[in-house]
């Protein structure tokens, strides 16, 4: 694949006036450096949308973060949220093509979560509303990132309908494990995982290189199949996807053009077709509609 700074080169023989689906992942690209959607790319966003782009983000966050970093962004179709766990809309807050993970592979999950000492977060999705439980002792890191998703009214807490370790009683409708821990406890527990009917991630994020983030969701829960999935029911005939670390390469493998942003690890750059500027300079909104206008 290409790997020129700005330069885009034709990919995967698309007719150039296929209809387009954009993807962007969130945090990193198109978010700033402030985690926020900047007035500008939320205007250029609205100008290509009125003007027909058929643009969606693919995250790893839930609602409860989505719903405000997309306000005021028009949006027309659903997110991927929870790295393709669901899709949600922000117009109506329903979700759909839900995939859980099956209660029997949760029970063996817990016992490799309490056998390794790796706290973590489990996330159920229940009558269209996202309840949180926290197996083991609550780190200050883990208690201020709880704070900052609750005040919403797509998430809350639950911290009755438990066991005494905080594991919830039902272990049906869950959707995602997410672990934020020191590198050895997070790594323990993933690598006892990765042998489990799952989709994995383990990598470091904006906690620093010392806390590792281990993420896991149901079989096949990515969101590239997420992402084919919403292109095959719209009618999509090519995908041009945004990100910046490695969490979307497999959204860039199946993309018809893979773009990053300048700021992406290594890994993302060399799998992308094209580098943009930084999350920084509103460069995805810009790309999209330069894009669009090469595509007339």
């Amino acid at each position: 694949m290409g790997r020129n700074q700005g330069q885009v080169k034709p990919t995967h023989n698309m007719d150039s006036k296929a209809r387009t689906l954009y993807v962007s992942d969130l945090d990193g690209t198109l978010l700033n450096t402030s985690s926020a959607v900047s007035p500008r790319s939320r205007e250029l966003l609205n100008r290509a949308i009125a003007d027909g782009a058929l643009f969606t983000v693919a995250t790893a966050r839930t609602p409860a973060t989505v719903s405000t970093l997309l306000d005021g962004i028009h949006m027309t179709l659903p997110a991927v949220v929870m790295t393709g766990a669901a899709l949600w809309d922000s117009a109506t807050g329903i979700y759909t093509d839900i995939h859980g993970i099956p209660a029997g592979t949760v029970r063996r999950m817990v016992k490799i979560y309490r056998d390794c000492g790796t706290p973590t977060f489990i996330y159920r999705l229940v009558d269209g509303k996202i309840e949180i439980y926290h197996y083991g002792e609550m780190s200050e890191t883990e208690r201020q990132f709880l704070a900052e998703r609750l005040d919403n009214p797509y998430k809350h807490f639950e911290s009755l309908d438990c066991q005494a370790d905080g594991v919830p009683n039902c272990m049906d409708d869950v959707v995602l494990f997410y672990a934020m821990q020191p590198d050895d406890k997070a790594r323990a527990a993933y690598e006892r995982i990765k042998a489990l009917p799952v989709t994995p991630l383990c990598y470091h994020d904006i906690f620093g290189p010392e806390t590792s983030i281990v993420e896991v969701f149901g079989p096949q829960t990515t969101k590239a199949n997420a992402v084919r999935r919403l292109a095959r029911s719209i009618g999509a005939e090519r995908i041009v996807s945004f990100g910046d670390n490695v969490n979307d390469l497999p959204l860039m493998e199946i993309a018809d053009m893979a773009v990053a942003v300048g700021n992406a690890v290594p890994e993302a750059r060399q799998a992308a077709d094209v580098v943009i500027d930084a999350n920084d300079t509103d460069a995805v909104a810009r790309f999209i509609l330069d894009d669009m206008n090469r595509q007339r």
